[in-house]
């Protein structure tokens, strides 16, 4: 499973119960400015769920923080401190995604309009070569019958075609 990381969010694990965002914050404070602090809450009983991310206005100051924290000790809890990867959402190639499913509207239309427009084409340029094709086989019957016909066959399907 190869997902991008951010680099400049860190998932903290392990943390104790007492632990909050303004606790989860001054600790990592100490290795730069800190953007924000997460620490997602269990819908059932509304406490967090032993993790938490912290983001850093800068990449080093992240790696900093990952390099010093992990495997630290807070609340008598040791910290598992990695790059976070990207929320995942449903939808996208394998039911997740990184964006919501409505991201990408304003393009998905384009593509849309596009791959029309690309299929119009392929059929207006298969049944030109179609055409080709037949008048092709009659010049060369036609030769064959001793009959000879001084029209290009290439020049006469492109004129049917443009009319």
């Amino acid at each position: 499973m190869n997902q991008p990381v951010q680099k400049n969010t860190l998932y903290v694990g392990g943390l104790a119960e007492e632990v909050d965002e303004k606790i989860l914050h001054a600790a990592f404070v100490p290795f730069g400015e800190v953007k924000d602090v997460k620490t997602p809450l269990d819908q059932a009983t509304q406490k967090h769920r032993s993790f938490g991310f912290v983001t850093f206005l800068e990449r080093e100051d992240a790696a900093a923080a990952m390099d010093n924290m992990d495997g630290a000790e807070l609340f008598g809890r040791v910290l598992t401190v990695n790059y976070a990867f990207p929320e995942k959402i449903k939808g996208g190639e394998q039911g997740w995604a990184a964006q919501p499913v409505w991201a990408d509207a304003d393009t998905w239309f384009e593509r849309q309009q596009q791959e029309e427009e690309m299929k119009r084409l392929q059929t207006e340029q298969n049944a030109a070569m179609k055409e080709a094709e037949r008048l092709h086989r009659e010049k060369v019957a036609a030769e064959k019958n001793g009959e000879t016909d001084e029209a290009d066959p290439m020049a006469v399907a492109e004129a049917q075609v443009i009319q």
